[in-house]
């Protein structure tokens, strides 16, 4: 009997939290309005966000991060001339930039990745974020063989192949930067001219 009202305990929580995430759903759905390019399809949460929202910041189990990280390394595109490496120069500004993808802006702009905002990577840069570790020689510690190329080119364009949850947006899956941009700042990475392995 004891085991019952557990379950029993346990399937009313999950429905209660169920409802509760319906409900903030709607609240979000009915007070947001489309304007300029932030349309309602920003709303929506594919697979990967759906099993991370469940899990609200807390760890998520190693076989949900797995099934996160295989589901997202099948939607990387590579590049298909096998390159993985821009050019730096574009890729630190890039880095730089948070402009693209709000309302206001143009979009017909390039869009910015930010990275400051999370990392730190050049020397020559003091302000910088502290969520996401810090890039600075990053191409020194792990060398700019094609593997590192590889690896480093999927991380921008969908973290989510390899750190399940993580706070990394998905560069390339969601269309944030393009291929040439994301080779720009894997090269910002790992070319060894770059500032952020000087």
């Amino acid at each position: 009997m004891k085991k019952l009202t557990i379950a029993l305990l346990t399937a009313i929580a999950c429905v209660a939290a169920q409802a509760a995430d319906d409900k903030v759903a709607q609240v979000m759905k009915s007070s947001f309005k489309e304007r300029g390019q932030a349309k309602l399809d920003r709303l929506e949460q594919d697979e990967t966000m759906k099993l991370c929202t469940q899990y609200g910041g807390k760890p998520v189990p190693k076989d949900v991060a797995k099934k996160i990280e295989t589901i997202n390394q099948k939607l990387i595109k590579l590049p298909a001339d096998g390159v993985f490496l821009g050019d730096w120069k574009e890729g630190e500004k890039i880095a730089q930039s948070g402009v693209g993808k709000q309302f206001s802006d143009n979009p017909a702009n390039p869009n910015g990745g930010n990275c400051y905002a999370c990392h730190q990577l050049s020397p020559q840069e003091l302000s910088f974020g502290t969520i996401g570790p810090s890039l600075r020689n990053y191409g020194k510690t792990r060398g700019n063989t094609k593997e590192a190329q590889q690896y480093t080119y999927g991380k921008i364009y969908n973290s989510e192949a390899y750190s399940a949850c993580t706070n990394m947006p998905r560069f390339g899956h969601n269309g944030v930067l393009t291929e040439k941009q994301i080779k720009d700042v894997t090269a910002l990475l790992l070319d060894p001219e770059s500032p952020v392995n000087k």
